[in-house]
């Protein structure tokens, strides 16, 4: 790590989004080819096991396909053959597909004095090129990745580790998320929590979790401000 932590004054709020299935339209695209791989090896799993995965850190994908599939190999196999798939396809991508209303919310955010920052399961450089490609990384104050923490998603690392970064305490803190993993990452770590539903939507149990469930960004960008307006 060995990072300068930014000292923040005492009003400051932060809002710490994920980015795949978030900020980006993208989890669709890994879906798919998480499922294409499986299928090539097969393994015999169907699209809601391999909807399980996301956000899942790799020691926690680890067990899951092993107790799915039987094979302490599973999930690396997947994965690595996934990774062979799908880049070629992310890199001929002139841009990537963004969620709705996501450089609106960015943007009112910024406006309103907040501070922003990235907490997402994939590793470092791919976070910033995908970031950089989709015109989004400029918009951001940290970004983290669960690579820079002992525990990736859903552990709460990762967003303790931006919230210590951002110099706020996770009580400051709004976590946007799309998936039940993310949203345990971000609820243990102590953040007031925003689902934003990209392939499913919450369960009754997750639900009790969340602050608010949001329709798009600005939805939720729009409900960080006014409980900020309504605590001062």
């Amino acid at each position: 790590m060995g990072k300068e932590i930014r000292l923040v004054e005492k009003d400051r709020t932060a809002v710490i989004f994920d980015m795949d299935g978030t900020l980006l339209d993208t989890e669709r695209i890994y879906q798919k080819y998480w499922k294409i791989a499986a299928d090539e090896l097969g393994f015999n799993l169907s699209s809601d096991q391999i909807l399980l995965l996301r956000s899942l850190a790799h020691n926690y994908g680890v067990e899951l396909l092993k107790e799915l599939t039987g094979s302490e190999t599973a999930y690396d196999d997947i994965r690595d053959r996934r990774k062979e798939l799908m880049d070629p396809v992310m890199k001929d991508m002139d841009t990537l597909p963004l969620k709705p209303k996501v450089k609106e919310a960015l943007t009112y955010l910024k406006e309103k004095g907040m501070l922003l920052a990235v907490a997402t399961a994939t590793r470092r450089d791919r976070t910033f090129r995908y970031l950089e490609k989709a015109g989004l990384k400029d918009f951001f104050d940290e970004i983290i990745s669960a690579r820079d923490v002992a525990n990736g998603k859903p552990a709460p690392d990762v967003y303790l580790y931006a919230c210590e970064m951002l110099g706020i305490t996770p009580d400051k803190a709004f976590a946007v998320e799309d998936a039940p993993n993310g949203v345990r990452s971000a609820v243990g770590a102590g953040c007031r929590t925003i689902m934003i539903p990209d392939l499913t939507e919450p369960d009754e149990e997750l639900k009790k979790l969340l602050v608010y469930r949001a329709d798009d960004l600005l939805d939720a960008a729009e409900y960080i401000y006014a409980w900020k307006e309504n605590t001062r």
